[in-house]
């Protein structure tokens, strides 16, 4: 009997599913279970996002398959590592130079990943100077990336050091809440924001920051505002107060000796993911019809011609993460595809530019006596004439950010040691500048690279199901740790939204499987009856 009837109940279940109509759920669950995520963009935000998933991926126990698209040849972003006269044995970081401690991901990955750590470099003699564009407000016979945290700065400016470590402190301790519970993973960055209460930061300049927070104007003008120039390429009343704090949070600042892109190359290589060099992606689209996967990206490769070659072979994921600047990205969306809008980020222009020379920085150059030695670094503020204005047209008299000699290296054609220079400006340098602040003829042959640094707006990383944007933290903070961040919180959420369809497919299976066996308990015939 019970047999005859377990019998019926099965055979009823097995007829009963086959004739069932599908959801969409049920497609999904029919399909490969493999999810596919493409990444657009391999700097750090990009190589974070694919580092985590696949952590998560495996930590969870689904599968995840990590296509990353890269438009040029290399990894890292804006982490750029050249080697002086070519020479493998001297890396010199032109942007993204150092991190800091309180950086968890790139501190704890760069250790991790068994990479070999240093200081930054600090110049032959460290001597470091604060320069106006006439006379120079500070001089530091220290210019260690602590050099704000020395007792002689109390001695010019009062308490004012002391009151403006504490407020970064705090301030720092505040934002590193956004790496844990409750407040990660974040689908808002907006909401969090408030909800730290850090819009008493990012609402104001950082001039109105420090006055805010009881910190001298003068001890800002003359100290913070450096930093902010050298960080940021932004004078403090054209830069929100988050950023002016992290300007000054150079505790345990550390370089990987070879170049900080390694973390970032590494990530990939631990994701698993495939990457897709010299490719870009040309178009995002919806994919028609129901369907595991949402999208389809349209690719090219760097050296193709024809435009048509791009759109022959869409590729279908099911979550695609833009974790390159979209206003940079030359990609084309179908309509209606962002239900959030992207911000353009107001990006500030900064040129830096790498030399060697056997020739020290000019004392003549900075206003003092011949004979005398020029600061091996100069960082700078702006002159009690000059008008605070943004971008470019910020740097004031003195015309460029920084200049740091970094460390002296052997020329190759004449075996002599010669120093070698980073200037940090927002407009190419030339051989006219360079000729002065040597105090010597320099030729028209030198090396000038354009960066990118920071805006003033910010874009969630939802735009909408399964598709994300990871730049709009940008603005918020722009550094490598922070778009590292972003990724990690996007492969979270990625992650999460996994693990919640999971469950939904089990529920319906659950549900349709009870529903089948209710039903066939009801209308399977008893063996005593037949």
């Amino acid at each position: 009997m019970w047999g005859s009837k377990l019998s019926a109940v099965l055979s009823a279940l097995s007829l009963t599913h086959s004739a069932a109509p599908a959801t969409e759920l049920e497609q999904v669950a029919t399909e490969s279970n493999v999810k596919q995520v493409a990444i657009i963009g391999a700097g750090a935000g990009g190589s974070s996002t694919a580092y985590y998933l696949q952590k998560f991926a495996e930590a969870e126990g689904f599968p995840v398959n990590i296509t990353v698209f890269e438009r040029t040849d290399r990894i890292g972003g804006r982490t750029l590592t050249i080697d002086a006269y070519n020479n493998p044995l001297e890396p010199v970081e032109l942007g993204a130079s150092i991190f800091i401690e309180a950086n968890h991901i790139l501190y704890n990955a760069s250790v991790n990943f068994g990479l070999p750590l240093k200081e930054p470099e600090s110049g032959s003699d460290g001597f470091l100077g604060i320069w106006d564009g006439e006379n120079f407000v500070f001089t530091q016979d220290d210019n260690s990336w602590q050099w704000w945290n020395l007792a002689k700065l109390f001695w010019k400016y009062g308490t004012a050091p002391y009151k403006a470590q504490k407020l970064v402190q705090s301030t720092v301790a505040t934002f590193l809440q956004l790496y844990e519970k409750p407040h990660f993973p974040f689908r808002s960055l907006t909401q969090r924001v408030f909800e730290l209460d850090l819009l008493k930061a990012t609402s104001v300049t950082g001039e109105q920051f420090l006055a805010n927070n009881d910190i001298s104007e003068l001890f800002a003008h003359d100290i913070i505002q450096a930093a902010t120039r050298v960080n940021y390429a932004s004078n403090l009343k054209h830069i929100h107060g988050l950023e002016t704090m992290v300007s000054l949070a150079p505790e345990g600042a550390r370089q990987v000796i070879g170049g900080n892109w390694q973390i970032f190359a590494t990530m990939l290589h631990r994701s698993n993911a495939t990457v897709q060099r010299n490719t870009s992606v040309t178009s995002i689209a919806l994919k028609p019809g129901p369907s595991s996967s949402k999208y389809l990206l349209s690719t090219k490769g760097a050296h193709s011609e024809a435009d048509a070659e791009a759109d022959q072979y869409p590729i279908a994921f099911d979550n695609v993460v833009i974790a390159t600047p979209w206003q940079y990205g030359d990609i084309s969306v179908s309509e209606n595809l962002f239900q959030k809008k992207i911000d353009e980020i107001p990006y500030n222009k900064l040129h830096v530019t790498l030399f060697a020379s056997p020739f020290r920085l000019s004392p003549e150059y900075f206003g003092l006596e011949a004979g005398s030695k020029a600061p091996d670094s100069v960082l700078t503020t702006l002159n009690p004439s000059d008008d605070p204005k943004p971008g470019s047209e910020g740097a004031g008299k003195a015309g460029f950010y920084s200049v740091s000699t970094l460390r002296t290296v052997t020329n190759p054609n004449t075996l002599k040691d010669e120093f070698l220079y980073k200037i940090f400006s927002p407009e190419k340098v030339t051989a006219e500048f360079l000729s002065k602040l040597l105090g010597v003829e320099v030729p028209e042959s030198i090396v000038s690279v354009q960066k990118t640094e920071e805006g003033s707006t910010r874009t969630d990383p939802i735009l909408r199901d399964g598709l994300y944007y990871l730049s709009g933290i940008e603005s918020f903070i722009s550094c490598m740790e922070t778009s590292s961040l972003m990724g990690m919180n996007i492969a979270r959420l990625i992650a999460d939204d996994f693990s919640d369809l999971e469950e939904k497919l089990e529920k319906v299976e659950s549900d349709n499987a009870q529903e089948v066996v209710g039903q066939a308990e009801r209308e399977a015939p008893v063996a005593d009856e037949l």
